[in-house]
This record gives structure tokens, C-alpha cells and sequence, in this order.
């Protein structure tokens, strides 16, 4: 992390600027779309950002790192150390955790958030199915919901955290739903189908006809209709969440702008492949991402530019003071 972004954030503990290098080190390295974004926050918002992500990064690690020697038990153990710390406010030396701490106390992120995040991740050890949109629904808000919740008191609202939080939930919804659509192959391959089963059936798809897909590397027909259905139903979930974006401070406005676009093209890659997810993941092109990221950075520039010559920037979110 650049001594620009901390020393803006007002961080000045070695130990803790260290905490949040690790963060911001774990985004660039496993978040390429994501780090992209933050790159247009102001410098003062980019460290809470990534401990965030680190605490994210640090629990997906727990559930997928490939260690055949580790049980169900393991992980569910290591997930409860890392709640324990959470919840007692000791890092137990873990950079990530002294980082998120700091954040989550600074902006007073509510510790349900985490809470619920954690509860979700438990869900990966076990199930591995979802019966209908309730049950799948249950485990996004854990997974993916809270996260946009949790940006929120860093991203900084016109109105009311409460007013802006519909639109920060759906768009970590929309975000999630992508990747389920984009990564079912990959998925399978985890014994994880993240599709509600009732609404593939209509369709005549089950589990065992998507392993036959994958294993054959094509999508049958009614897969392809089936994950159409599924690609609208998130198409107008970004629909919903994009009409949030004048709740958030101007400031933010570019960062989120370009997140969405960029991960909404991500459902459009899968539309122009005939939803052939079999073999193939989804991705937008170097080039398409730059370009939206250079537009994104000017925008940003603008809008930081403005703000900060405002006599009233609507910005009713900021840290709290320290005393």
C-alpha cells in the first residue's frame, strides 16, 4: 500500500500500516476486477477497502485451499478461530484480521455483517445444493450482500446509510449471481452447484445433466435456456441496484460505476457465448477493461476535484473521530 493512502487515512501505527500492505497485497493478487475498481476511490478510502477484501479473502481460503488431509471439521474449526478473534477484538497476530478490525471500529461497520458473512461460509463446508431461490437467497445475503453493506459506511452516502442500503445489498447480489452463472463448471468440479434447483428443473436440468455437460464440455439445450433465465433474473437485479448510485457520495459514484459495468459485461460475455459455460469462463478483454477503467479514473478525478472545492460535499459518512 502506498504511503500515500495510508498517511490520507490517517493510519500511522508501523505495525498497522503493515497489516493494511498485506490487504491491499491479497486484492491485487486475487481481485484483479475488484483491485481495478478501488483504484478510483479517493486515497483515504482505498486501505478500509482492502482490509475488507483480506477478511474475505482470508475465510474463502479456509474452504478451498487444496489440502486433502484437512476435514470438514478442520475448516469448520479455523472458521470459528477466525469468528472467536473477530468477536474479541484480538487479531491473534493475523495482519488481515488487525487490519479489518481497525476498519470495521473506524467506520462502525455493524458486526452483524460479519457475522452473517461467516455464518455463509460455514454453509460452503456442508451444502452443497439449494433447494429454491429462499435457500439460495439465504446464503448470498451472507456472502455477497453484507459486503456491499459493509462498504457503504467507507463509500459514504448523500442521504442515510439505510436509504443507500437496498442498492449496496442488490448490487452485492447481482455481483455474486454473476459469478455462480460465469463459473458453473468450476463449481461442479467442488462438488457445489450454486443454481436453485427448482427453477433449473422447470427447465428439465439437474445436477446430473450438468455434470454430463461439463464432462462433455457443452451445454444442452435446456441448459441453455435454463441459465438464461437465470442470467435475466440478474440482469434486472443490476438494474435495481444501479439506481442507487446517486445515493452514494460523488466521490465513490465512478468506482462503483465501473464495478458494475464491467462485472455486468461479464453476464453479457456469457449471453454472446450461447451461455457455453462448459470449458470456458467468461471474461472481459484487457483492452475493454482499461478503456472503462481510464473513463472510470477521469470520472473519479472530476468528481474528488469537485467535491473537495464544494463548501457542501454530501458526504454524511466519514470516520469517526478518534478521542
Amino acid at each position: 500500500m502506498t504511503r500515500r493512502e495510508l498517511a490520507a487515512a490517517g493510519i500511522t501505527d508501523p505495525s498497522l500500516r503493515e497489516s493494511y500492505r498485506c490487504c491491499r497485497t491479497l486484492n491485487a493478487q486475487h481481485g484483479k476486477t475488484f483491485f481495478l475498481a478501488t483504484r478510483l476511490l479517493a486515497p483515504d478510502q482505498r486501505p478500509g477497502v482492502h482490509a475488507l477484501y483480506g477478511f474475505a479473502r482470508r475465510a474463502d481460503d479456509i474452504l478451498d485451499e487444496f489440502d486433502p488431509a484437512r476435514t470438514v471439521g478442520d475448516r469448520a474449526a479455523d472458521l470459528d478461530t477466525l469468528a472467536g478473534h473477530f468477536v474479541s477484538g484480538d487479531s491473534g497476530g493475523d495482519p488481515v484480521l488487525a487490519a479489518v478490525l481497525h476498519t470495521a471500529d473506524r467506520y462502525g461497520i455493524e458486526a452483524q455483517l460479519f457475522d452473517a458473512f461467516l455464518a455463509s461460509m460455514r454453509m460452503d463446508l456442508t451444502v452443497t445444493d439449494y433447494p429454491d431461490r429462499a435457500a439460495l437467497d439465504t446464503y448470498v445475503y451472507g456472502s455477497a450482500e453484507v459486503i456491499g453493506l459493509q462498504l457503504l459506511p467507507i463509500l459514504g452516502v448523500t442521504e442515510t446509510i439505510s436509504a443507500a442500503a437496498p442498492y449496496a445489498a442488490a448490487l452485492g447480489k447481482a455481483f455474486q449471481l454473476t459469478n455462480f452463472l460465469r463459473d458453473v463448471d468450476e463449481d461442479l468440479a467442488r462438488n457445489r452447484v450454486y443454481l436453485p434447483a427448482d427453477e433449473l428443473a422447470a427447465h428439465g436440468v439437474d445436477r446430473d445433466l450438468l455434470a454430463w455437460c461439463s464432462r462433455r464440455q457443452r451445454a444442452e439445450p435446456q441448459v441453455r435456456r435454463a441459465l438464461a433465465e437465470q442470467h435475466e433474473i440478474t440482469r434486472e437485479i443490476y438494474e435495481f441496484a444501479r439506481g442507487g448510485l446517486e445515493r452514494l457520495a460523488p466521490r465513490s459514484r465512478p468506482c462503483v460505476a465501473t464495478a458494475s459495468t464491467l462485472y455486468s459485461e461479464i453476464l453479457a460475455r456469457i449471453e454472446d457465448a450461447d451461455f457455453e459455460v462448459f470449458g470456458r469462463r467468461a471474461r472481459v478483454g484487457t483492452a475493454r477493461r482499461a478503456r472503462v477503467g481510464v473513463a472510470g479514473l477521469a470520472r473519479a478525478w472530476w468528481a474528488r476535484h469537485a467535491t473537495s472545492n464544494s463548501p457542501l460535499s454530501p458526504d454524511i459518512s466519514r470516520p469517526r473521530e478518534r478521542t
